[in-house]
């Protein structure tokens, strides 16, 4: 028997599967990272995004400027006083991104076996025979038959709205490359990924630099997403970067592991950061496909062991133009949760999609199912065993408060902290009821003025 099957609750009983769900006064326990944009920014929008699960809004700098991110955080604020559910904000970086500049906005078209240059040269026009990139030092990083994938929604996999490329020739600072399928790239900005290639671009630009330390320092962002992290190093000096920044001290970095480089030092960048978003959609192109699963499977067994949330990217891809997901998907999502995702982050979907609130809520549905047949009492007995003897104090606690919750067939485990730890270690042993954390408040003064702590704990959990 596969080891998988065992995290299934045996034997299932067919007709509880045939019942109608019934609501729960508690969402699903795997938590919902929602994108906002234009599709899901008005506060109608945002209201209705908090009620169907969303707990976590994540702002992405990769596109537009801080004011529109603004008047999006302004309207959710407004959101959460109306409907009383808690959301935390999340602020993704651009990182060591590529793009590829489309001044003029034209469409442009690329026919499979003809050629086209990458330049960087950004006076000139993007078109079909040459597309103007922000980065120097492209040609220096590549060589004859690496792969290039372009696109503006770069991994949804769609073959029409994403280009394939292979290096034929680096030319001085150029790229001459071959197209492999025919392709037309829409708008003004398209991300470009070079396949398993070290580019030589800082994980924390001065753009988000400036980003974090303005529109970040001014709404006391919870979370920090790092995008592209490829080394321990890389979260230490974020971290550095935000204890600088006042109340920023207290800000979680989630890494988000995008590439190959980053998956070689998994084990550094885990025990550096808070937490772990395994990008799914550039992993997938910078692996092989056969390979994602594995990757998958080992990060958040790995992150599960270390009880540090591990959040999973692209998930429902199709449900930004329909209202119902895949067969493939549904599954994806449940199996998600089966191989211990602590949280599903959608992008596109609540993004751009056209039904960003019918996804949140059948991402929650599909979840809170899985969850049902989790089988905590094999994960309680693997993370006790990881741990081994003799354990800290708090893990002792945590662990036996989790064993009596689930012998006395508790409702709720209510937990009250300070710092976030003990409800956090509670939460790593996955009880089978939901943990309400209670934030106790510190006084802390500098002398000059009283203040209370608790704010960042109380929105991280």
């Amino acid at each position: 028997m596969h080891s998988s099957h065992l995290l299934l609750e045996e034997p299932i009983r067919m007709v509880s599967i045939l019942e109608p769900s019934k609501p729960n006064f508690f969402p699903a326990m795997t938590k919902i990272v929602g994108t906002l944009g234009p599709k899901s920014r008005s506060v109608e929008v945002i209201s209705a995004c908090l009620k169907a699960g969303m707990s976590v809004a994540r702002f992405d700098f990769s596109w537009d400027d801080p004011e529109y991110h603004q008047e999006t955080l302004e309207n959710l604020k407004n959101a959460i006083k109306t409907t009383k559910k808690l959301c935390a904000v999340m602020l993704d970086t651009v990182g060591a991104e590529m793009q590829v500049v489309n001044k003029s906005e034209k469409a442009i078209s690329l026919e499979a076996d003809g050629q086209v240059v990458l330049t960087p040269d950004r006076g000139q026009e993007a078109s079909s025979q040459i597309l103007p990139i922000n980065f120097d030092g492209l040609a220096k990083s590549m060589k004859k038959g690496d792969t290039i994938f372009i696109g503006q929604y770069l991994f949804t996999g769609s073959e029409t709205t994403s280009v394939w490329l292979e290096v034929s020739e680096v030319k001085g600072q150029d790229v001459i490359c071959t197209i492999k399928n025919s392709a037309t790239l829409a708008g003004s900005l398209f991300t470009l990924h070079a396949s398993q290639v070290h580019i030589d671009l800082p994980t924390l630009t001065d753009k988000d630099k400036e980003v974090i330390s303005t529109w970040g320092v001014k709404n006391k962002i919870d979370f920090l997403s790092l995008s592209y992290t490829r080394h321990a190093e890389d979260v230490r000096q974020a971290r550095e970067f935000l204890s600088k920044l006042g109340d920023l001290s207290q800000t979680q970095i989630f890494a988000k592991i995008e590439n190959v480089e980053g998956l070689t030092h998994f084990d550094e960048i885990l025990q550096e950061a808070d937490g772990i978003i395994l990008s799914r959609g550039n992993l997938g192109i910078d692996l092989p496909p056969e390979k994602v699963f594995f990757f998958q499977k080992s990060a958040l067994y790995k992150c599960n062991m270390a009880g540090k949330p591990a959040v999973l990217t692209r998930v429902v891809d199709s449900m930004t133009d329909n209202l119902r997901p895949t067969r493939a998907e549904a599954t994806d999502v449940a199996n998600a949760v089966l191989d211990g995702s602590d949280a599903i982050l959608l992008g596109a979907e609540t993004l751009r999609g056209l039904y960003p609130v019918e996804t949140i809520s059948t991402v929650g549905k599909i979840c809170a199912e899985a969850e049902k047949v989790f089988n905590q009492d094999l994960y309680f007995k693997k993370t006790v065993k990881y741990v081994g003897e003799p354990m800290t104090h708090l893990e002792s606690i945590a662990s036996s408060a989790v064993r009596a919750a689930i012998k006395v067939k508790a409702s709720v485990i209510i937990c009250f902290t300070s710092s976030g730890r003990a409800a956090r270690l509670i939460a790593k042993y996955r009880p089978t009821m939901p943990v309400l954390s209670v934030v106790i408040p510190r006084l802390k003064t500098n002398q000059l003025k009283w203040s209370f702590s608790g704010a960042f704990e109380f929105s991280q959990l």
